[in-house]
């Protein structure tokens, strides 16, 4: 994938339907950013409560690995996007011999695997914490002797939100965490005595224009995103070279719709790529109410062919999130000057879980 590279996005016309797989939040979110703009949108997902079902013009509820469902599916949309990236590499290939796929299916399958992704990272200069391939209890003891300790053990496939990761402290016994994540393939990371950790939004159409939304400063609890707030407390330089870093990931891709860069920005300002999203991603959620264009209306001009919005942030803005149970208290941010307010349509509540969140934009 190179830099110059340009994928022809289709020129969709307002009544096009977009086929979304994955019927979350994000699903959800960028249905409604569809509509507005015209598109119908008809979501593929297997679960019978997707919260997405609810806002779109048309469902197919299958499993990914169901061929006749999925080329269904394909005769019956425009182009193909995901919300979500552990859809299937497979699903989004068998799809693209049917219709345009964006962002592409080999871009899926890289982001899917931890080991893949920092290798492609690295060999574009651009740093990340010192890691190393694991697939044994062997090789884990020779990955700490490089690394060393403290170090995070994660899996190399379908971790989200803290999952599929174990801590290897001094005094730890390592193969209790090759337990806890299953004994499957894994990668060794250095910890990282980070000061903050912060985000870029990126969106690239199929010319190769791109925008970036401002760098967005993050705030978990339990290794889950609880607070965003825009602009990072990070000075002009820092935030350019953050810019530029997701920019180039998404040139050398040659991506076609949103991406988000998770980075930690070390004591000495120095800036480390943590994760890439290759999708719409919860750090952009102000966008929706913070800026001239959200991350979700840029992901559908991207895969649509449309010219892409150049994003204004309107103020200082701070998005929290409605996690659990925190949820049923949502009527004390109805009244609360400045608050937007998103809830997912979410059946159960469950500990962890993402239920809505709210945005407030400030003016001073």
């Amino acid at each position: 994938m190179s830099k110059a590279s340009h994928v022809a996005s289709p020129m969709l016309k307002p009544e096009a339907t977009i086929g979304i797989l994955g019927g979350g939040q994000l699903g959800r979110m960028l249905a409604l950013a569809a509509a507005r703009l015209g598109f119908k949108c008809h979501v593929y997902a297997p679960h019978p409560d997707s919260p997405a079902f609810d806002v779109v013009h048309r469902v197919t509820r299958a499993d990914y690995t169901d061929t006749e469902a999925l080329a269904r599916f394909a005769e019956n949309v425009d182009v193909v996007t995901y919300e979500f990236e552990n859809v299937p590499a497979e699903t989004a290939t068998f799809l693209a011999a049917r219709v345009p796929v964006l962002p592409d299916p080999k871009i899926l399958a890289i982001t899917q695997d931890r080991l893949a992704e920092k290798n492609f990272v690295t060999a574009l200069g651009i740093r990340t914490a010192p890691f190393a391939e694991v697939a044994s209890p062997a090789e884990l003891a020779t990955a700490i002797e490089r690394i060393g300790r403290p170090a995070i053990l994660k899996t190399r496939r379908f971790g989200y939100d803290g999952k599929g990761q174990a801590a290897i402290r001094n005094g730890s016994d390592p193969t209790v965490a090759w337990r806890d994540v299953g004994g499957q393939p894994c990668i060794l990371e250095a910890f990282v005595p980070f000061e903050r950790e912060v985000s870029v939004i990126a969106v690239r159409a199929g010319d190769g224009a791109v925008a970036s939304f401002d760098v967005t400063e993050n705030e978990h609890r339990d290794h889950i995103l609880k607070f965003s707030r825009v602009p990072a407390t990070l000075g002009a330089q820092g935030a350019a070279e953050a810019v530029r870093i997701a920019e180039t990931i998404a040139h050398q891709f040659a991506y076609v719709g949103v991406l988000a860069v998770e980075m930690f920005v070390l004591g000495d300002g120095g800036i480390l790529v943590n994760e890439i999203a290759p999708r719409v991603h919860n750090s952009g959620h102000w966008t929706i109410d913070g800026a001239s264009v959200s991350q979700f209306e840029q992901h559908v001009r991207a895969v649509a062919g449309w010219p892409l919005g150049k994003p204004l942030r309107y103020g200082r803005v701070e998005m929290t999130n409605l996690i659990g149970h925190e949820v049923e208290d949502y009527r004390r941010w109805l009244v609360l000057p400045g608050a937007a307010v998103h809830l997912y349509g979410k059946a159960a509540v469950r500990p962890g879980r993402k239920m809505g969140h709210v945005t407030r934009v400030f003016l001073d």
